[in-house]
């Protein structure tokens, strides 16, 4: 029988009881869905009786295998017999107690959005101590339940700011394993952590799911517990919810109960696992259903009437789990796979083992509205996750410090199994899109090294970013090509088997990478993992001789003062003949190179590309013979799609770091004028995008020619591939017409912004059209808002009600970032303030912010400023709030500006977003550096029209 809780009966934590009960009479009131707390009496067991009327159905299933549990990844240490007050802030647990087991009930409420739980814990006490010290937040606890071992404790203590229990005893606790247990109550937040909920539409009305998002450190909102990676342990779970919703969990059912409008579900028990790894999903759905090779159940479950968006998911979440049995060499760990469509999601999706749970728009598609980029998306994010369930959910990270071991290594393997899933989608020239990415955030100071220190649990969030995932996969990227592809996967199945059901740093992988190949790994990569930054390598040539010089590459113009081994691949008039070294000091020749060319004189097909593929995570800085030589070789097609992407944007880096002239990068981009590539126009299109933005403030005169010059860059393939898809074309060309035309219509290309309004017109009277596909709509709506002003809004509204009317989640993304592209200060005050409706999802906000321009930035800094508070309690259990400062602050380029924001945030900063915001304070910085270097080109001007004038 569940226990009723009741305010005489409960003795509550007094830091945490006001919090909790003050939320969940809010979210009474607030929600009003009626019913208030049902009286529940349900049998605790299968069959255990649950009053009149009830049911029961049993399942004896497959068990997943699971080793009995072997001693964590820590060595237990003694614990001093001193005060509660020796645990405060400490950025980790004490080891002298561990979970084996965990028996967690829950019992949500949907319709007053709180939930009830007890939980029974194994516990080892491994060294003598009088204190069980874990994790909770926003939990009111019984203290009155607490029992270890029938030992109730003396003193319980919550420290709020660390997210920690502390029980302590009158005399220490028997050594070896004893049952800890309590009873617990909370809220179902709306800030998309712990255990939150999440709204949704069923023949018409509004409904709420209950949904966990626990990683990085929010399993502890739900139920106390220790929730730290190393302290992995077994989970049973038993869950009670209404009858008639879908219940999910990391395992399948073993046994469900009914008894009237209440179910009881009994889970089978999980392997070994992590706290961040557990996962519960309640509300409606319909599901689409396959099977592995193995014999797995994977299914993908959507909201009612939308299941047949999740068989594109579904198809690659098989071939998948396919794919990374073969190459770890390790069958998948579960019986069964469920993926899951959250309305409400602040991440793109979490790999929960056995239940990975998505944003909508990360995990459905829709032939028919959906584009083929959103496709593309879809089947990364899944291969992405799906990589989880065995690098990080069977091998898991042994402390957030190594989070890029989950996330470098699930985002790096996505690329390689979609690779050979879709190989005409050339999907590792596109994966240049994450290495840039990289490379862009660690050459500012205020980077951080992929191996980063957390010292606090507010920490974590922030190393969710490029480094950890996009450098991260960049530098696995450049080892495998370094190790040669047969040693790495043979290393990688190795360390799998090896650290299966247990934790692992990097080292550890490293050591198993050297044992498989011989080659001194650790050394290499410890200079990419410990220190941020990476170098930039200098390429002098003197006489039939190069000469090699790195140095930390910094967008600040400065030179740090890292030092890494970088493996050098070089190539000498030839794609197919390559030279490697490992560069391993500052200055290094190589002599007769020249020579060693096919072409040996000088001149003619002569020319010398280092980083062949761009496989190294470092930029190239040639002198101006060789920066002559590669641009010959660019208009010849000398040079493979990765390697002109390379060239293309080590030169816009070297520009913004006032390394090289904007006048030298405009010849090189003029190079591309005949480029028809999708993965090359793409970084052309990002780098024209940057200089159109920076000559706005930097060279307000010439900016107009410069946009024009960027249109006669683009324009061609644009009209080659028009408005319209054709027969045949291939996915590439699919993504390349909407970026195109979306390119156009940013800088002002009349005749494209004249078209795409004309389409929407059409399309707004006729949704069935064929004049506007789902791939171009972005471009039609941005024209639409091209002319749109206070007194001239009805596009405006026209494109409001598209949005309020679609039921797509991606064609109401669509809409939210084109809203807030307006020069006129009341709409992009009006699309702003739409965050703070119930039109805007909190995970969505970004969208509205992201489109934003330069020229209504004044706009939302006023609008940030006043609405910092609002914003701050909206979103203060998020990270999501880093998104307001980046979207905003980034968009200006002066010292003064700068200056400004540093000291509206100086009383506002907070662990949460303060790496964000230094880190958007440096970029502003850096443009203003970048704009007097532009400013202080006398021959720029010239360059312009010579070019914009050239046949």
């Amino acid at each position: 029988m569940a226990r009723a809780a009741t305010a005489a009966a409960l003795l509550l934590l007094p830091l945490v009881v006001v919090v909790v009960a003050a939320a969940a009479a809010a979210a009474a009131e607030e929600m009003r869905y009626g019913g208030g707390e049902r009286g529940r009496r349900l049998g605790r067991h299968c069959g255990g009786g649950g009053g009149g009327g009830a049911s029961t159905q049993c399942t004896n299933l497959k068990a997943a295998p699971a080793p009995s549990p072997s001693p964590a990844a820590m060595a237990p240490a003694p614990a001093p017999a001193g005060s509660a007050d020796q645990f405060r802030g400490q950025a980790r647990l004490p080891r002298f107690a561990a979970p084996r087991r965990y028996e967690l009930r829950l019992r949500p409420d949907l319709d007053v959005c709180v939930f009830t739980g007890d939980v029974s814990v194994v516990v080892d006490v491994s060294a003598p101590t009088r204190f069980l010290v874990l994790n909770a937040a926003d939990l009111a606890v019984d203290r009155a339940s607490i029992r270890f071992q029938g030992l109730a404790p003396t003193e319980v203590s919550l420290f709020e700011d660390d997210e920690i229990l502390v029980l302590e005893f009158d005399g220490e606790l028997p050594l070896g394993e004893g049952v800890l247990a309590m009873d617990f109550n909370g809220t179902l937040n709306d800030q998309m952590r712990g255990f939150y909920r999440s709204k949704y539409e069923y023949k018409g009305e509004t409904k709420n799911m209950a949904v966990t998002q626990f990683e990085a450190v929010d399993a502890r909102r739900c139920f106390p517990c220790w929730d730290e990676p190393a302290f992995k342990a077994k989970f049973k779970l038993t869950l009670e919810v209404p009858s008639e919703l879908v219940a999910l969990s990391n395992m399948p059912v073993t046994c469900e109960t009914i008894a009237g409008p209440i179910k009881t579900i009994h889970y089978e028990e999980s392997p070994l696992m992590s706290t961040y790894l557990v996962a519960i999903v309640v509300g409606l759905f319909d599901y689409v259903e396959g099977v592995t090779s193995e014999g797995n159940k994977v299914r993908v479950y959507t909201q009612v009437g939308k299941s047949s968006q999740g068989k594109f998911a579904l198809d690659i979440g098989v071939k998948s789990l396919n794919f990374y049995k073969d190459y770890f060499d390790t069958p998948y760990p579960l019986p069964k796979l469920d993926m899951v469509a959250i309305p409400d999601f602040a991440a793109g999706a979490m790999e929960n083992y056995g239940l990975v749970t998505y944003r909508e728009v990360s995990l459905l598609f829709d032939e028919q509205s959906s584009s083929a980029s959103f496709k593309q998306n879809v089947a990364i994010t899944v291969a992405h996750e799906l990589a989880h369930q065995w690098f990080g959910n069977l091998v898991t990270m042994e402390w957030w410090t190594h989070l890029w071991l989950n996330e470098g290594f699930a985002t790096w393997m996505s690329h390689l199994s979609v690779d050979s899933f879709f190989p005409q989608w050339n999907i590792w020239t596109q994966f240049l899109d994450s290495t840039t990415s990289a490379l862009k955030l660690d050459s500012q100071a205020e980077s951080h090294p992929i191996e980063v220190e957390i010292h606090h649990a507010s920490e974590v969030d922030e190393i969710f970013d490029a480094i950890s995932y996009d450098k991260g996969a960049s530098v696995i990227r450049m080892l495998q090509s370094y190790l040669g592809a047969e040693h790495f996967q043979k290393a990688l199945a190795s360390y799998i088997k090896k650290y299966a059901y247990s934790n692992a740093k990097t080292e550890d992988l490293w050591a198993v990478l050297e044992e498989v190949s011989g080659e001194p790994v650790k050394d290499l990569m410890t200079t990419w993992t410990k220190q941020q930054g990476y170098p930039v390598i200098s390429v002098k040539l003197k006489g039939h001789d190069l000469e090699l010089e790195q140095d930390q590459f910094l967008l600040n113009g400065t030179s740090g003062a890292g030092i890494w081994i970088v493996p050098i691949t070089l190539g000498c008039c030839s794609h197919d003949k390559q030279k490697r070294l490992l560069l391993k000091h500052k200055h290094d020749n190589i002599k007769a190179i020249v020579s060693q060319c096919d072409s040996r004189q000088k001149g003619g097909n002569f020319w010398i590309k280092l980083n062949i593929d761009e496989t190294g995570f470092y930029r190239v800085k040639y002198d101006d013979e060789l920066t002559a030589a590669l641009r010959n070789a660019l208009q010849t097609k000398k040079l493979s799609l990765m390697d002109e992407i390379g060239i293309v944007d080590d030169a816009h880096a070297l520009s913004i770091a006032c390394k090289q002239t904007l006048s030298s990068l405009l010849h090189l981009l003029y190079a591309f004028r005949d480029e028809a590539d999708y993965s090359v126009l793409s970084h052309i299109n990002s780098v024209t995008s940057s200089v159109a933005k920076i000559s706005i403030d930097a060279t307000p005169d010439l900016a107009g020619d410069i946009k024009q010059l960027f249109i006669k860059l683009l324009l061609p393939p644009a009209k080659k591939l028009g408005w319209d898809p054709k027969d045949g074309e291939s996915h590439l060309d699919a993504m390349l017409r909407p970026m195109l035309l979306v390119a156009l219509v940013q800088l002002g290309h009349d005749k494209t912004i004249n078209e795409g309004f004309r389409r929407f017109q059409i399309f707004f009277d006729d949704r069935n059209t064929s004049l506007l596909t789902p791939d171009t709509r972005k471009a039609a709506y941005l024209s639409v808002m091209h002319n749109v002003s206070s007194t001239n809004r009805s596009g405006y509204d026209a494109l409001l009600k598209v949005y309020r009317k679609s039921a797509e989640g991606e064609e109401k993304l669509r809409v939210l970032g084109t809203l807030s592209s307006c020069q006129d200060k009341d709409i992009v005050l009006e699309s702003l303030n739409l965050i703070f409706t119930d039109e805007v999802r909190n995970q969505d906000a970004y969208r509205v912010l992201g489109g934003v321009i330069i020229e209504a930035r004044e706009t939302a800094w006023s609008w940030l400023k006043e609405n910092w508070d609002r914003i701050s309690e909206a979103f203060s259990g998020s990270s999501l709030i880093s998104d307001f400062i980046r979207s905003i602050v980034t968009l200006f380029t002066s010292k003064e500006k700068e200056a400004e924001i540093s000291q509206f945030f100086a009383t506002r900063t907070k662990p949460g977003y303060e790496r964000t915001l230094k880190q958007s304070l440096e970029r502003v910085l850096i443009n203003a550096r970048w704009i007097e270097g532009i400013r202080g080109e006398a021959k720029l001007a010239q360059t312009v029209h010579e070019l914009l004038h050239k046949p």
